[in-house]
């Protein structure tokens, strides 16, 4: 029975409390932006942007997790020759 709650988390390198805390840290911002995104169906000027904002916020998170963040590129150079 122990199984059902470690497997997914070990598969994914992490402590079933580490997981815990990691789910609870994406769904909770998808709970708020969700409801958000309900009362900018109603009034189309509030939340405006709550909603992609969390999504693109998430993504990389999530994109990010398990590997080693890609160093920024910079075109400062490039910019300057224009």
């Amino acid at each position: 029975m122990l199984e059902l709650f470690t497997r997914h988390p070990r598969q994914v390198g992490e402590t079933y409390g580490e997981h815990f805390a990691m789910a609870w840290s994406f769904g909770l911002p998808m709970v708020a932006a969700g409801l958000a995104c309900l009362v900018h169906g109603v009034l189309p000027f509030a939340f405006e942007r709550t909603g992609s904002n969390c999504v693109k916020t998430l993504h990389a998170r999530m994109k990010g997790r398990g590997a080693p963040a890609p160093a920024p590129v910079s075109f400062q150079a490039f910019d300057a020759a224009i």
